[in-house]
């Protein structure tokens, strides 16, 4: 394409992200430079600036720049699925009505594509349809390693009530994680802040984010300061500790880099941690060694939401992944000590 075009949204695309529409039409284009491209003005819609998290409605004009490839698609892509992903996705389902479905997303499986990933949930979710016109859209992301609850609105106007809620923090997720040794508080809130910093990958791939002090965060370009609260449920000698999670803001890593960097990071954690399989109970071993799994020990347990139609408060929890299930299972630890919030239960 050689010029600026105007592309008028579909009804599909109403309550959708930007980003996640532009990628869908025009899947030549990184993440990168869609939010480079938001900032600079050159994608606008109806006339006006964007951010790549804007929400579109149906109808709307998008211009597109010049993007500087030989074939654009005008269309979103046809995804064919196989009888087997569409399986193996429709089994994750823990929930679903007219307005949302809830899945247990599995570990290693991606949320959304990328130049070397082919299978994801956004690709697989027109096997999510049932019964509706049109295939159900994300409204959060989980990192690829991460298992656990996984939101996803079945047509536009729920997908905006849900990023709304997400948006004012008024949705309450809880994380479980495996760590490397045992914080010597039982329960705290970390405040360090995090800034990007490049992968050594091509076109800056294996990024990770570095914490930063508080006091620090207005100094570094692109730093946001972050919020966790963690509680320690169990431990064993001190080599390992169960906590769970809150995470305050939704920052990249921000669960990940946070325990890291008071020392404790979450077992199978390559990125934040250490793959030694040394760890002798003071942290930073990410591995634990024996038949424990090198994977990512994250889940994310446990979500309380507003339903987008009833605005009734609803909570779902999903079942530990099999290579969380099985340390636990190891160590002793019953999920079932702590079927609620602990915090709210530490706080009675």
């Amino acid at each position: 394409m050689s010029g600026v075009q105007t592309v008028t949204t579909e009804e599909d695309a109403k309550g959708q992200r930007l980003d996640r529409w532009f990628r869908n039409r025009f899947p030549q284009v990184t993440q990168g430079r869609i939010e480079k491209m938001c900032r600079k003005g050159e994608i606008r819609v109806e006339g006006g600036r964007v951010k790549a998290s804007t929400r579109l409605e149906a109808g709307q004009t998008v211009r597109v720049p010049p993007l500087g490839v030989r074939e654009v698609a005008h269309k979103p892509r046809e995804i064919s699925i196989s009888d087997a992903d569409a399986k193996m996705i429709q089994s994750t389902v823990l929930y679903r009505d007219d307005d949302l479905i809830v899945l247990n997303k599995p570990a290693g499986l991606a949320v959304q594509g990328g130049s070397k990933t082919t299978l994801h949930v956004d690709g697989l979710a027109d096997a999510l349809r049932f019964d509706a016109d049109q295939k159900p859209k994300l409204v959060h992301r989980l990192d690829k390693d991460t298992s656990g609850i996984l939101l996803l609105a079945r047509h536009g106007l729920a997908a905006a009530a849900l990023a709304k809620s997400f948006q004012a923090k008024t949705t309450r997720k809880i994380y479980w994680a495996a760590v490397a040794g045992f914080p010597h508080l039982r329960s705290g809130t970390i405040k360090f802040g995090l800034a990007k910093e490049a992968g050594h990958g091509p076109h800056g791939a294996g990024e990770k984010m570095v914490a930063l002090h508080p006091d620090d965060v207005a100094e570094v370009k692109g730093a946001k300061h972050a919020t966790t609260d963690y509680m320690v449920l169990e431990n064993v000698a001190q080599r390992a500790a169960w906590v769970a999670l809150v995470p305050i803001t939704g920052r990249t890593h921000q669960l990940r880099a946070h325990m890291a960097q008071i020392g404790h990071p979450i077992v199978g954690d390559g990125k934040y941690g250490t793959n030694s399989q040394s760890n002798e109970g003071e942290g930073w071993g990410a591995q634990l060694g024996g038949s424990i799994s090198r994977k990512l020990h994250l889940h994310a347990r446990m979500i309380t939401i507003s339903h987008p139609t009833t605005k009734a408060q609803m909570t779902f929890v999903a079942p530990l992944s099999d290579h969380m299930k099985h340390t636990w299972d190891f160590l002793g630890w019953n999920p079932k000590h702590y079927a609620g919030d602990p915090f709210e239960d530490d706080a009675t």
